[in-house]
């Protein structure tokens, strides 16, 4: 790789020779680490000639430089930094700058606030993950999804890839949301009645942004999933929580005067609860009799694998009343980022302008290479093959979970993970951190409760990413880990 001539500029104020600041320069750029052993410096001629200065300058530099073994050279073709320079010292060339910003004054809004789920970067080097929503690569159709990027790069989908569409969405992947996505939960949807997002989570951000503002009243889940705590917390609205029981959101307990529910009736999260069918009647008669709108997350549908799936709120909605949302994240993979909301048009259209004026739209080549993967018929394989394995896996961990006496605070038809409880006095943020040194991930519960003062004795344990030959000797870690924690 070679060192671009434009990376170098003088400084007026150098207090030296020429040479010394072209000296200065290189040594900088080597101790910083951006300049790497390996890497080619510009020619003394290109480099004297973009600062405007003798080149004789600039060889006198770089033979300095030579004898202090930072830079070496090559025959005919040029300097290089050295292998064996100085090593860069990352922190003292960064606290060479000194910020004087007082940031505590000047920050107008706090988004690090709100309680987010840890995990750890390197999740996968630990033997025992039970976490939520990363891709086991023993299952996803790499081969094929390579294929379908290489074809969505193609010159016949040039344009998909190149164009910009503003404020509309690749109609491949619109079509195949509106043929075979939304009819498999009983939905029927046109084009005007769909909006392509960056995942669930933004669709989340856009329903609250248009339908909500300050004086109005959202009622959300209890626990329930942390991104949409914080995303309504920074809308400014007025948040009331519900506790779910078995049945997922009671709906006698949604208070009077509500203006948007949110709800998770596939698979509840955390609990994984699924809201019966006439649960799911009631809530859309309360919907109409008080006139609040419902927003539908269709959290994990995909993944009802021990019955068959119930119909989706929004298939069920005759007035308009429902959002519904879903992913392809959740089933693809989580870096793909790639959602959809359905909704009237009336609320599409303002959910389609607004996200415009902040990302215009996700991708072309995404979603293109996502259309071509699902046309082609190996999304639904994909989720054959994982409904399957965790299928699977969940009965292996029930099991693994039933023989080490460990305490099941919810579950539903499927999903990807079981809502556990600890015995009274434990807190299962602190043995969380005791369970990573015994190489085991698991994730506390704390954050998924809005309210002040969560309880912590809750944690999730996922299956979506372990393997069936350690879910056992997982279990057992921490049983064990539990056992020795109490008081």
């Amino acid at each position: 790789m070679a060192i671009s001539e434009d990376t170098f500029f003088l400084d007026p104020g150098f207090e030296g020779t020429l040479q010394k600041q072209i000296q200065s320069l290189v040594a900088e750029g080597i101790l910083s680490g951006r300049f790497r052993p390996g890497e080619k410096l510009p020619s003394s001629r290109r480099l004297a000639a973009h600062l405007e200065i003798s080149r004789i300058t600039v060889t006198l530099a770089y033979t300095e430089l030579l004898a202090d073994d930072y830079i070496i050279a090559r025959g005919r073709s040029g300097y290089y930094v050295s292998d064996t320079a100085p090593q860069p010292r990352i922190t003292q060339a960064a606290g060479k700058h000194t910020d004087t910003v007082d940031w505590d004054r000047v920050i107008g809004t706090r988004y690090t606030e709100g309680r987010q789920l840890e995990k750890p970067s390197d999740w996968n080097r630990y033997r025992y993950p039970f976490i939520y929503g990363q891709t086991d690569p023993s299952l996803f159709d790499h081969a094929n999804w390579r294929l379908c990027a290489l074809q969505a790069l193609g010159l016949r989908n040039f344009e998909a890839m190149t164009a910009d569409y503003f404020e509309r969405d690749d109609p491949k992947l619109v079509e195949f949301i509106a043929r075979h996505s939304l009819p498999r939960r009983g939905i029927l949807a046109g084009p005007d009645e769909i909006l392509v997002t960056l995942g669930a989570q933004n669709a989340l951000w856009l329903a609250s942004e248009v339908l909500l503002k300050s004086g109005r009243k959202a009622v959300i889940e209890s626990p329930c999933y942390p991104g949409l705590a914080g995303i309504l917390t920074l809308n400014g609205c007025q948040v009331e929580a519900v506790d779910v029981d078995q049945g997922g959101l009671p709906v006698s307990a949604i208070p009077t005067g509500a203006d948007v529910v949110f709800a998770t009736p596939s698979h509840h999260c955390p609990t994984s609860v699924t809201m019966p069918l006439e649960r799911r009647r009631a809530l859309l008669k309360r919907a109409a009799e008080d006139d609040f709108l419902v927003v539908e997350d269709d959290y994990e549908f995909e993944m009802s694998f021990l019955t068959p799936p119930s119909p989706a709120l929004k298939s069920l909605d005759k007035e308009g009343r429902v959002i519904h949302i879903g992913s392809f994240s959740k089933s693809l993979f989580p870096g793909l980022r790639l959602g959809y909301m359905v909704g009237s048009r009336a609320f599409i259209r303002e959910a389609r302008a607004l996200r415009a004026t902040v990302l215009r739209h996700p991708p072309g080549h995404v979603q293109r290479t996502a259309a071509t993967f699902m046309s082609l018929g190996h999304y639904d394989a994909l989720i054959k093959r994982t409904a399957t394995a965790f299928g699977k896996r969940r009965r292996l961990m029930a099991e693994a979970i039933r023989e080490n006496n460990l305490e099941i605070a919810g579950g539903g038809d499927g999903g990807s993970s079981f809502w556990m409880k600890v015995p009274e006095g434990l807190d299962t943020g602190a043995l969380a951190m005791r369970l990573r040194d015994d190489s085991v991930l698991i994730e506390a519960g704390a954050p998924f409760f809005p309210k002040e003062n969560p309880p912590n004795g809750y944690y999730r344990l996922a299956y979506s990413s372990i393997p069936e030959s350690r879910i056992s000797e997982g279990i057992r870690r921490i049983a064990t880990a539990i056992q020795e924690a109490r008081p």
